[in-house]
């Protein structure tokens, strides 16, 4: 876990988050990703874990980022955007980390169009928020932090 003894926890971002507060607000509302990721890292902070945020629209990035962690992290918070319902490399590369794991989403997936139900990561990872917005990643750290102090 490098020179600090806090848990480091990764948050990845998927395809169009960065647009957040310009896209679809009725869906996302009106928040930007890094008003979230300041939260988040604010979160992490109260609960002594080291975060770090991540947002890419490329697939290969993500994959990459994901084995990047093995060994490195202690958790993991993935919101993989339009990438849920489509990525087997995203999905195998999640599937290299033996750690908490929580997906996010900000609307939910399944009061969505048909398309959206269905999770590439829903089976693997430890739980999932949908639905709650921001919320939802401040409740993910709230879980991973448990998880990783046990």
């Amino acid at each position: 876990m490098g020179k600090s003894n806090r848990h480091k926890i990764l948050v990845i971002h998927g395809p169009n988050l960065n647009m957040l507060g310009k896209r679809e607000p009725e869906v996302y509302g009106n928040n930007t990703l890094e008003n979230i990721n300041n939260e988040i890292s604010s979160k992490g902070s109260d609960l002594n874990l080291e975060v770090e945020t991540f947002q890419s629209n490329h697939e290969g990035a993500i994959v990459e980022k994901l084995q990047n962690a093995m060994e490195k992290v202690s958790g993991l918070i993935i919101n993989p955007a339009a990438f849920t319902h489509t990525s087997v490399a995203i999905r195998d590369a999640v599937l290299l980390l033996n750690i908490p794991i929580i997906e996010v989403h900000l609307s939910n997936i399944y009061k969505r169009e048909s398309f959206r139900h269905k999770s590439m990561l829903s089976d693997i990872v430890t739980g999932q928020i949908a639905g709650l917005g921001v919320i939802g990643y401040i409740l993910a750290l709230e879980a991973i932090s448990s998880m990783v102090k046990k």
